[in-house]
Order: structure tokens, then sequence, then C-alpha cells
């Protein structure tokens, strides 16, 4: 973990709930019913939910008597998730650019943009040789991403959102020379004024595919929403990849 970084302040802020509070546990249940009929899922798989956040995908997944781990980088969230745990459902603090077991999983879960927060590409890499690595023979990652051609084509985009409230203004644009795409928050809170950012890289589908290629996993399908729609380059809210792990030769 480095310093400054800015998805530690973030993630461990409650406003950071608020702000994403109409991503729910319906829409998430929704989806993980989808996925499960599309892969499908091995009974009693081992599922790693990386990037857990406050585990709303990890819960229902161990309901469905999964053995489920959830890791992320928040102390926050791993602190509210640990509530759940019981025999099938597990949390821990960890940073995904470090490895977290081996040949373990049936499945490794990447939801809600949770991937290309760093500022080096190596650190996306060596998080992607992880889950390569984590996996079975054969195992599935998922990675659902936003579809950055969409993204950009809206860009720049100046908004205010009143939730709980609280107005959240929004400016969101692009950086060229980062490829990086910038999301500004700003509001007033608690007697004070606060400052955030979200910076995510720009990875379109072929940046993914070669950056997969390199650590071992290949495309098998790619969708374009929840709903698991095709994946239209240009129109698609959504990039959700299932990868499998190709077997040693």
């Amino acid at each position: 973990m480095h310093k400054g970084e800015w998805f530690i302040e973030w993630f461990n802020s409650p406003y950071y709930d608020i702000l994403y509070k109409h991503h729910d546990e319906q829409e998430a249940r929704r989806f993980i019913d989808l996925l499960e009929q599309a892969l499908p899922i091995p009974s009693g798989a081992e599922i790693l939910d990386l990037g857990c956040g406050k585990g709303r995908f990890a819960r229902y997944l161990a309901e469905k008597g999964f053995h489920v781990t959830g890791i992320d980088i928040s102390d926050t969230n791993i602190e509210f998730a640990r509530q759940f745990e019981n025999d099938h459902l597990s949390f821990y603090k960890h940073d995904m650019r470090r490895p977290c077991r081996t040949n373990y999983f049936d499945c490794i879960f990447n939801f809600f943009t949770s991937f290309g927060y760093f500022e080096y590409d190596k650190d996306h890499l060596r998080t992607l040789q992880n889950v390569a690595d984590g996996l079975k023979p054969k195992g599935v990652f998922v990675l659902d991403y936003f579809n950055t051609k969409k993204v950009l084509r809206t860009l720049p985009v100046s908004e205010v959102k009143k939730i709980d409230g609280i107005d959240f203004h929004i400016n969101k644009y692009y950086l060229p020379s980062l490829r990086t795409i910038v999301k500004e928050i700003e509001f007033y809170a608690e007697g004070r004024h606060w400052h955030f950012e979200e910076r995510v890289r720009a990875f379109r589908l072929e940046d993914f595919k070669d950056m997969f290629k390199q650590v071992g996993l290949y495309i098998n399908r790619v969708y374009g929403d929840y709903e698991l729609n095709p994946y239209v380059r240009r129109q698609s809210d959504r990039l959700i990849m299932v990868c499998r792990k190709l077997p040693p030769l």
C-alpha cells in the first residue's frame, strides 16, 4: 500500500456509501442470480470477492451455499462486513496487489469497477497475476468495469446530486497524458468542506485482452450490463468480462 492513494481515504469515508447508496442489495442479488445461471458456478465452489467493499455480493453468494472469502483494502469496509461472517463467509483486509492463496479458488469476482485504481501499470498487472495464481486450473474470473468507450463520449460532465440532504458537486473529465478518468467530488457537511477524487484508468477491452494474455487468462464472454446483455462497444454501460485460467502446458 502506498501513502496518499486516493481510494484509501475515500473508501473509508461514510460519504462514499451515501453517494453510491442506489447500488443496493437487490441490484447485487439480481446480478449474482444471472451470473450463476450463465457460468454456471460449481456447487460448493470456493469464491473470492476481490475488492468486496462492505460485502453485499459476498453475503449473497454465501447464502447460496458457496464458500466465500471477501478482501478489501478499507478498514471501515472490513470492520462492517465481519459482522456477517459465518462458516461459509469470511472477510480480510488485504491489498489486491499482494498474493492471496494459490490454485485455491474456483471463481474470483471483481465487481463495480474495483480495478484500474493504481498509478503504475505494473500494479495492475501484478494484481491480475495474483488473480491467475489464485485460481484453480480452468477457474473463472469475472471483472466488472465501466465501458470506457461510452464514458469518454460523455465527458466532461458536471452535475449536482442531492442525497440525504448533501449536495454532491461532481466533475468528471479525462486526462489523456495519464489515460485516466477523474471524478472530483466536493460537498459541504458536518460544518466543513470536503473534496475527494476517484482516478481510474481508461482501460478498453483491447487493453484487458493484452494484460490477461500476459498472466495466462483468456476472455470467454463479454457482457454490456448487469442484465448480461451483449457488449456493444460504444453503447453499453458496462464492460463485464468472463475469463478462464489457461491450464498449464
